[in-house]
């Protein structure tokens, strides 16, 4: 005998259940956990675009392990974040747009989903060609197409055309980056004029089309065998030697995201003289800035590392004291390939300077290997930027602030 349904029976059942779970039960479940936090701005000028980061652990702890969707807000109005579940930065990203001179700020982050859509002002890609085949080490036909990671073939070498722009690219909304996927691991600039995405149209119409003048922008660095911009080295025999010969290279994507873009690589096996050492580079940039931030791991003992600068008669070297806990070394002048002017800087932890000093292709600094770790930051500023630094006064008061900034963080607490 068939039974009929009986819409009570399921009323009877949601009211059972709703008898089970207490009244503070059923607000936890519907209403989102909020968390209000500080931060505060230690210097005497204001800051603009700064990053905070809410490491994945203290995120966890407060609202569980499984939550990565989150809402900040400041005075009611939402800030643009970004969870990173993987590379150098781990956890809830916020862009502050701006904090002034000696400033106490409080935000709050809720796990509740933001439907609210951010520009894109930060970028990371790695392209390379299918459906061709190597010959001699040359790729020959093919069609570029973006990956997340990439174990470079050992057919694959300088002028392979199998990489477009020959490496992975990064940027933010006022500057772009590239290194050489390939035994010369050089460091180069893309400078913009515009403050949107580009790289995804980057040697598409030409594989090295990014030497001449174009609407976005052009590659304005010219690296050659020095060490470009803050290129990865060491100091050996007076000379700085880039990470040149390996045993094999891996190229990851690790963020893609909106405010915050980083970049792993894996130098296996780079032989040194004291032997051989596994390379872990991680470098990260964020919305609004110049910077990227290069974290630097050797899996073995290491004589030093080294990173610096291409010489170019047409520009002057600019050096910062050793006062603080970050100090920079850069050229500024006539020494983009647009011939006009143009600022590159590496900035690096004093504390682990072993000297600063030169060789024939490049001004150096020589930084301690002892703790195998090393952070640096790179940066550049072409004239023809939108809003950008026109003169070498200019240049040097903004690389001042920066090393204030870097050595006098923002302050947050939890």
């Amino acid at each position: 005998m068939k039974t009929k349904n009986n819409p009570k029976a399921g009323l009877l059942v949601v009211l059972n259940l709703l008898c089970f779970f207490s009244k503070s039960d059923l607000i936890a479940q519907s209403e989102p956990i909020t968390w209000s936090l500080k931060v505060s701005n230690p210097l005497e000028f204001s800051r603009t675009d700064e990053v905070l980061l809410l490491p994945k652990s203290i995120v966890s702890q407060k609202f569980g392990a499984e939550s990565h969707a989150f809402t900040v807000t400041l005075a009611g109005q939402e800030l643009p974040s970004q969870w990173n579940e993987a590379g150098p930065d781990q956890g809830l990203l916020i862009l502050l747009p701006q904090i002034d001179a000696n400033q106490n700020l409080e935000f709050v982050v809720s796990n509740q989903q933001s439907f609210q859509s951010f520009p894109k002002r930060t970028q990371a890609e790695l392209s390379h060609k299918f459906g061709g085949y190597f010959e001699n080490r040359e790729y020959i036909g093919g069609h570029f197409e973006n990956v997340q990671s990439l174990q470079v073939p050992a057919e694959h070498t300088d002028h392979s055309w199998f990489i477009r722009y020959e490496g992975p690219g990064w940027e933010s909304d006022l500057v772009g980056y590239r290194f050489y996927l390939d035994w010369r691991n050089g460091i180069d600039v893309f400078g913009k004029k515009v403050h949107t995405p580009v790289l995804q149209g980057v040697g598409q119409d030409g594989f090295d089309s990014y030497h001449e003048p174009a609407d976005w922008g052009m590659d304005v660095l010219k690296v050659g065998e020095t060490l470009g911009l803050g290129s990865i080295a060491t100091w050996e025999n007076g000379k700085a030697r880039r990470v040149d010969e390996t045993d094999s290279l891996y190229a990851e994507i690790t963020n893609n995201g909106s405010i915050y873009s980083s970049i792993l690589t894996q130098y296996y096996g780079w032989n040194l003289p004291g032997g051989k050492t596994d390379i872990q580079s991680e470098i990260s940039i964020h919305a609004g800035t110049r910077l990227s931030r290069i974290d630097l791991t050797s899996s073995a003992a290491i004589a030093n590392f080294a990173t610096g600068l291409i010489k170019d008669a047409k520009a002057e070297l600019i050096k910062s004291g050793a006062d603080l806990a970050y100090g920079y070394l850069a050229t500024y002048g006539k020494q983009s390939l647009a011939e006009d002017k143009l600022g590159i800087a590496v900035i690096y932890p004093t504390a682990q300077v072993e000297q600063i000093t030169e060789d024939d292709l490049s001004h150096v600094v020589v930084l301690s290997g002892e703790k195998k770790q090393l952070s640096y930051y790179i940066l550049a500023a072409w004239e023809q930027e939108l809003d950008g630094i026109t003169s070498q006064e200019e240049f040097k008061a903004y690389l001042d602030q920066e090393i204030l900034k870097l050595s006098h963080p923002l302050q947050l607490s939890y």
